[in-house]
């Protein structure tokens, strides 16, 4: 069974701010952002950005990598685009 890839707001939310007791509203203020980037995050509604996952590695620990290649692998498994009529490049055998 394949897991669909989280939200990095969800992960947030489940895995660091629910077991510390913190608010959305104490994490940006102690990572220093406004409190509406960590409520729309947490919500789901918005993407984490570079400067959130420096911000955020730097305060938990992690990396910026953790934060991105959640949001990344979220991205790819909800987008969706034709690619049907993409011809493949071919590749010229040397």
């Amino acid at each position: 069974m394949l897991l669909h890839p989280c939200h990095p707001g969800e992960i947030l939310k489940d895995e660091f701010l629910e077991p510390l007791e913190m608010s959305a509203g104490e994490l940006a203020k102690r990572i220093g952002v406004p409190r509406s980037r960590i409520e729309r995050l947490v919500n789901e509604t918005s993407p984490i950005t570079v400067d959130t996952a420096l911000r955020l590695s730097h305060f938990f620990g992690s990396t910026p990598q953790f934060w991105l290649s959640l949001q990344n692998n979220y991205d790819v498994a909800n987008t969706s685009i034709e690619i049907e009529g993409i011809q493949p490049l071919e590749r010229i055998a040397m």
